[in-house]
């Protein structure tokens, strides 16, 4: 790792607004690329680059037309690259984040304009929350019930503050033997918004400040995965469907809202994976995103667009067991979810390469099929991306930056900060 004096005579590089187009594009990047720039470095490690981060940034600005972008910040898990993503333009707005510890820490990192993509209940999470505010942070709480608003209403009266609250309306698709969406918010349509409603309009402690209805069947369900075209097909009908029925319920529960409680500062929908139909509907003023910049393995499995690999991390070949079979240090870094091969890691360079089917990825090695045109060798990287996009900063602390062809930092990630919140 670099030593201080490293990372501080490069303080610009992760930080600063991205850069115009990289000089090498990310679709022509490929082993001997990444081999030449972590030349030396010790491994395992994860990194980013840096090019084609930025390339990301600029393909989610396009993609969301005129609506603001919520950053997610589950999703990146590093003050340094969400310092970055938010300077590349005015339409990057603020922050969904997914603990109250984790909002109120943002705060002493100099953030604002943060907004709670889950529930908070405990009095000491709330409590955190209220002093935050009251020192002159803005933290929007998630409800989607009346003992959710009363809960932070009774924290609120005892600090002294008035909190911002956001309700959360379900975007899931109810069909026959078929949940298509998640569990999240029971509230399902506007008859069921207004005891909630009526309820933040009455009270003296908390106020309505924006609606909230995620899509994930939309965003977060990938509809083009190889061999699967009766399933895919199934899902971009569900999709397309949803999109129809969502846009309606949101905004239905929008004019009810604002005809109790006034005028909402946001309304938030959408991912990274409905950019495209979210920012289509009028009542939504912002749209959050998250995946689309490191761009994860689940994300290669959508018909519709194609971001770039930008984040990933490297192993060393420490055995050559057989010819063409390459065993790894470490590795074993799979994603929350349902279980399924799709959750696991997966090789990402040299290009050819896959993983053992009966050991996978392993917690202390993890064998390497590859019998492609680059010669390895003890020592040599191989280079995996993780299924999902901030988990990957879970098990590391720092981020190893590479940009036009060699390594120009090295960030903390959350963990590398000495925080850890779920």
């Amino acid at each position: 790792m670099r030593d201080e004096s490293s990372q501080q005579s490069q303080p610009v590089a992760v930080t600063a607004a991205p850069q115009p187009a990289a000089t090498r594009p990310a679709a022509t990047r490929d082993y001997d690329y990444y081999r030449r720039a972590f030349a030396g470095h010790a491994l395992p490690f994860a990194w980013l680059d840096l090019d084609v981060l930025d390339e990301n940034v600029r393909a989610v600005l396009g993609r969301a037309g005129s609506k603001y972008v919520r950053v997610a910040s589950k999703s990146v898990r590093s003050v340094a690259v969400v310092r970055r993503i938010l300077a590349a333009s005015p339409i990057l707005r603020g922050l969904m984040c997914f603990t109250a510890r984790e909002a109120v820490w943002l705060t002493g990192q100099g953030f604002d304009d943060l907004l709670l993509g889950y529930p908070v209940w405990h009095p000491d999470d709330l409590t955190a929350v209220a002093r935050a505010t009251a020192d002159g942070a803005h933290i929007t709480l998630m409800v989607d019930s009346v003992a959710h608003v009363e809960q932070v209403e009774s924290v609120a009266n005892l600090v002294g503050v008035r909190l911002p609250l956001c309700l959360e309306v379900d975007m899931s698709l109810a069909v026959p033997g078929l949940h298509f969406g998640v569990w999240r918010s029971p509230i399902q349509n506007s008859e069921l918004a207004h005891p909630v409603l009526e309820r933040i309009a009455g009270s003296k402690h908390v106020f309505l400040d924006g609606l909230m209805g995620y899509e994930a069947q939309v965003a977060g369900v990938g509809d083009n995965y190889p061999g699967q075209r009766a399933k895919n097909a199934l899902v971009r009908q569900l999709k397309g469907r949803s999109v129809r029925l969502d846009a309606g319920r949101r905004a239905s529960v929008v004019a009810l809202a604002e005809s109790l409680c006034g005028p909402l500062r946001f309304v938030n929908g959408g991912g990274t994976g409905s950019l495209a139909t979210t920012r289509a509907e009028s009542a939504v003023t912002e749209i959050t995103v998250g995946s689309g910049f490191y761009s994860p393995g689940l994300f290669d499995n959508y018909r519709d667009f194609r971001f770039q690999p930008a984040a990933g991390y490297a192993i060393e070949i420490v055995r050559i067991p057989a010819p063409g079979i390459y065993t790894c240090l470490g590795g074993g870094y799979s994603a929350s979810g349902g279980a399924g091969k799709d959750r696991l890691p997966a090789v990402y360079l040299p290009a050819g390469a896959h993983l053992d089917p009966l050991e996978g990825a392993g917690e202390v090695q993890t064998p390497i099929h590859y019998r492609g045109p680059e010669r390895l060798g003890l020592g040599d990287p191989v280079l995996m991306r993780h299924a999902k996009a901030g988990e990957l900063c879970e098990r590391f602390t720092q981020l190893v930056c590479v940009q036009n062809g060699a390594i120009v930092d090295e960030v903390t990630t959350y963990r590398g900060d000495g925080q850890c919140f779920l």
